[in-house]
């Protein structure tokens, strides 16, 4: 039997190959540089040890500093090839020894690496899966919730609805005629300056007409109500959630969709033909003046040149794309507000999600649209 200097804390037992290692006293952060410099000395003398076995019986207290350094002697003795067996400790440390075994052995996380173009693609599918599902179902409460209000036409807030019109029709008036002002000179002056190489100057009259009516007037009104309304509509039912107004409703018994999406949907959808109209009109104004003023094309030529290009069913077109953008809008611009969670953040990745995904899909329904006219002559 050998004894180190520390005894008062721990005792060494050799026995040929076999090692006993007897704890004492405090194992505390009290008689931390005593407690460990015996740890060190015991490891440097008999590290070579070919059997171990730790003895804490005679542990008194031990707090998280003994049990750090407990499993210190414990790996010492486990790098040199005997696994040491500890016995004697009280119940009440199992935990926290546990906890220190416990330590630095974990597996470290992987290190980050980019990730394959196919799997990046697959989780982008899945996202827009998931989004689809949850616009079709947001369609589904929409359309059920507008049924239930055709059922019991008295629970219909028209009061609110005239609100919205004001808010996203007329109060949309002054910059969607400047805007769609601009588009159609910009229209008419880049045609004239291409045309007059050919000699052809008149066919600028026949481009922006059927272009306007059918195509750019409608889309360019759609793309700017769904920057200026639907992002409107998140950020009001997105501010909602936020301060649990909607959870109110709910508790109250009345139903969110029907409160408060019912009516901005059908604004929108009365709203965004009337200002296509404004906007269309606007745009064929500033295409004749630039026309009159650029391309010496008189506005009586000009008229009578818009009415040989054009039918009525290049009209209807952009009319009946209308509604259903609004549709796409509205529903987009909603359900991205209902979704927004309790913070800030929230509120601004979803109201940019629904101004994007609104521009997005409306684009898509402008393609299947000019498709499906195609199809039928129209």
């Amino acid at each position: 039997m050998e004894a180190l200097p520390h005894a008062s804390l721990i005792s060494v037992h050799s026995q040929d190959d076999r090692l006993t290692v007897a704890g004492r006293g405090a194992w505390t952060s009290d008689y931390a540089d005593e407690l460990e410099l015996a740890v060190d000395d015991t490891v440097r003398t008999y590290g070579n040890a070919k059997g171990v076995k730790i003895d804490l019986a005679g542990v008194e207290r031990m707090d998280t500093f003994g049990a750090v350094l407990l499993e210190r002697l414990r790996r010492a003795f486990a790098g040199g090839g005997a696994e040491p067996k500890v016995d004697g400790l009280s119940p009440r440390y199992a935990v926290l020894i546990d906890e220190m075994a416990r330590m630095g052995k974990d597996p470290l996380p992987p290190k980050r690496r980019h990730e394959a173009i196919l799997e990046r693609f697959g989780h982008e599918v899945v996202n827009v899966l998931k989004d689809a599902l949850a616009l079709l179902n947001f369609v589904g409460a929409t359309v059920a919730a507008i049924g239930r209000v055709l059922l019991r036409p008295k629970t219909f807030r028209f009061t609110s609805m005239v609100n919205q019109l004001d808010r996203v029709g007329f109060r949309a008036v002054p910059i969607i005629l400047l805007i769609t002002f601009l588009i159609g000179c910009i229209l008419a002056q880049q045609g004239i300056f291409n045309f007059r190489r050919f000699g052809a100057d008149i066919y600028v009259v026949d481009m922006v007409g059927v272009l306007v009516l059918r195509e750019l007037g409608v889309l360019i009104v759609s793309i700017m109500i769904a920057g200026r309304s639907g992002s409107a509509y998140t950020a009001e039912l997105g501010s909602m959630r936020m301060r649990e107004e909607i959870d109110a409703l709910r508790v109250m018994g009345f139903d969110p969709i029907e409160v408060l999406v019912v009516p901005r949907l059908l604004a929108l959808i009365i709203a965004l033909p009337l200002l296509t109209f404004l906007g269309s009109m606007a745009a064929i104004l500033g295409a004749g003046l630039v026309s009159w003023g650029y391309g010496g094309i008189t506005p009586d030529v000009f008229l009578d040149r818009l009415k040989q290009a054009i039918d009525l069913d290049q009209f209807k077109v952009g009319m009946y794309k209308a509604p259903f953008m609004a549709a796409t809008i509205g529903i987009v611009a909603c359900m991205e507000g209902m979704r927004v969670g309790g913070s800030a953040e929230s509120l601004g990745e979803h109201t940019t999600a629904s101004v994007v995904k609104a521009i997005f899909l409306v684009i898509v329904m402008d393609g299947v649209f000019a498709m499906f006219f195609a199809a039928i002559d129209m």
